[in-house]
Order: structure tokens, then sequence, then C-alpha cells
């Protein structure tokens, strides 16, 4: 288990768990990041990170992005 922002581009993992407040993982949950989907890194600039859940693309901070672990 390890957090989203150590995973490759490209490469698709499988979401295990969501860290952080109640509030972070709320807004997690509102976006597609829920435990057992498939997410995978597309890209990371300027310390946000864009990845694609659930057939959509969203870009999040690397403190979010943190949280997840895969």
């Amino acid at each position: 288990m390890m957090p989203l922002t150590m995973a490759k581009a490209g490469e698709e993992n499988t979401i295990i768990k969501i860290g952080g407040k109640e509030e972070a993982r709320r807004f997690l949950k509102s976006l597609g990041f829920v435990a057992g989907s498939i997410v995978s890194v597309v890209s990371e600039m300027n310390g946000n990170v864009i990845v694609n859940v659930k057939g959509s693309r969203v870009a999040i901070s690397r403190e979010m992005a943190n949280k997840i672990m895969v």
C-alpha cells in the first residue's frame, strides 16, 4: 500500500483506503475516489496531480493525493 503520489503515470491502481479527516474523505468521495475504484495518474505538474478515475480526469493537490492509498 502506498500513497497515490508514488504511483507511476499511466499505471492503473486500485484504491484501497482514503485517509484524512471526514471533510477531506467526503470531498474525495464526491469526486469518485472510493475504495475499490480503479485510478491512474495521468500527469504531475506544479505539485498538482491529474488522475483518471471512473472515466473522468480530475486535478487534485499533492496533499489530497497523499490521502489516497493504492
